[in-house]
């Protein structure tokens, strides 16, 4: 009766073990990701239908070998600081704070823009966690090389390597450090890079998304994209990496001959500051501002507490008392300005306007081969960040659902 008990008591263990293990191997395979790497990289003012425009094989080689979305759809209002800290932090400009490229916050009584080096270091201004506070949090190593927020301690976590911005940087020198951080030894290397080009955003700007200009820095930009591909591929870990080429937001095509002069409409002495799209009025004017805005051609404009649903913008208390958004390639500008410099191309506008919306292709062993995937919002880009590498997300406002299809099979089971 012993033996037959010790042997019971030994089949009993044995079945717990391989009922363990067996769980263990499963979630392991459903799990590929533990020890895979990603990088991002942003390229500003990139339009989605950018690569038809230009001649980019190094960018459709990705998608012949991964995914390319129909677009992504970027936040509102589609500017660069806003956009870029909602693709880190999964959430809505209204829930992470940074709700255009300059404002002001009452509370503090601060100034916050883009060029302000105090403002841009200052936690205090930075809503939500960003995708590398949570990988850092959890044991993963990141990196940054210029994304909007990683110069400050969010939470007290900054990237574990982070640069400060300097717009003078050259792109292969960008490319250089990128791969030096995949050299390091795994112990000090990231998992995670974020890093940044503000091409074609400039050129874009001055000479219009669909100029010869902007079509010859798109063939550079792919032409550095190739290097970096091709260095990536030399490296060891080369089949762990998943890349995503992506960007902030898109351009429209401005003219002189599509300007609202807004002095034609608004009073100066009825706001005590106003930008392209916020409007601070005078005490007992606000009703005065957005008549007159109202009346103004090619602009759509609200109280705070009337922005439609949709923009999912008006709660945050650093969004002005009225908020304006032009029609697609229509300029807000003054009598006493030269009509020439609207000549171009320029953002910001409603991200439902297709040309607000962005490129999106990945590759890596996370990804499907030669896929489409039906456009998304740029929201749901943390969701999947969090997905590849294997971390416990924040809450967010994007859906991991939304962007699951692009995944293959064993990638789109780990939960």
């Amino acid at each position: 009766m012993k033996r037959s008990g010790g042997q019971g008591i030994n089949i009993l263990l044995l079945l717990v073990f391989t009922g363990t293990t067996l769980l263990s191997c499963s979630k392991q395979s459903i799990n590929p990701s533990s020890d895979e790497y990603l990088i991002i990289l942003s390229m500003d003012g990139c339009r989605w239908d950018y690569p038809q425009l230009a001649n980019m094989p190094h960018l459709e080689s990705i998608a012949s070998r991964g995914v390319r979305a129909t677009s992504m759809q970027p936040v509102f209002p589609a500017n660069t600081f806003p956009t870029h800290y909602s693709l880190a932090t999964g959430l809505y400009p209204d829930h992470h704070g940074i709700v255009d490229n300059s404002f002001r916050d009452t509370v503090m009584n601060l100034p916050y823009s883009m060029g302000n080096r105090d403002a841009v270091e200052n936690p205090s201004f930075y809503e939500g966690e960003p995708i590398w506070v949570t990988a850092e949090k959890q044991g993963v190593k990141a990196a940054s090389f210029f994304w909007v927020g990683s110069e400050a301690p969010i939470k007290g976590i900054r990237p574990s390597t982070t640069m400060r911005y300097d717009g003078s940087v050259p792109y292969e020198v960008r490319i250089d450090s990128v791969i030096s951080w995949f050299e390091r030894p795994e112990a000090t290397r990231p998992r995670l890079i974020m890093w940044y080009f503000e091409e074609p955003d400039g050129i874009g700007h001055k000479h219009g998304p669909e100029s010869p200009e902007t079509r010859a820095t798109l063939e550079n930009l792919d032409s550095l994209l190739g290097v970096f591909l091709s260095r990536i591929e030399l490296l060891p870990i080369a089949e762990k990496i998943n890349i995503i080429v992506t960007s902030d937001h898109g351009m429209s095509a401005t003219s002189e001959e599509r300007v609202v002069y807004i002095d034609d409409y608004l009073k100066e002495d009825w706001t005590e500051k106003r930008g392209w799209t916020s409007f601070y009025p005078k005490p007992g004017f606000a009703d005065s501002v957005l008549l007159a805005l109202e009346n103004a051609p090619h602009i759509d404009a609200w109280k705070k507490e009337d922005i439609p649903d949709s923009l999912h913008y008006g709660t945050n208390a650093r969004i002005p008392p009225i908020v304006a958004s032009r029609e697609s390639g229509w300029s807000v500008g003054r009598r006493y300005q030269d009509p020439a410099r609207y000549n171009g191309g320029s953002h910001g506008y409603n991200p439902y306007f297709k040309d607000m919306h962005v490129i999106f292709y990945a590759k890596g062993p996370a990804f499907k081969k030669g896929y489409v995937h039906p456009t998304f919002e740029s929201v749901s880009l943390y969701s999947l960040m969090a997905h590849l590498l294997n971390l416990d997300p924040a809450k967010t406002d994007g859906h991991f659902e939304e962007i699951a299809g692009m995944l293959n099979v064993a990638h789109s089971l780990h939960d």
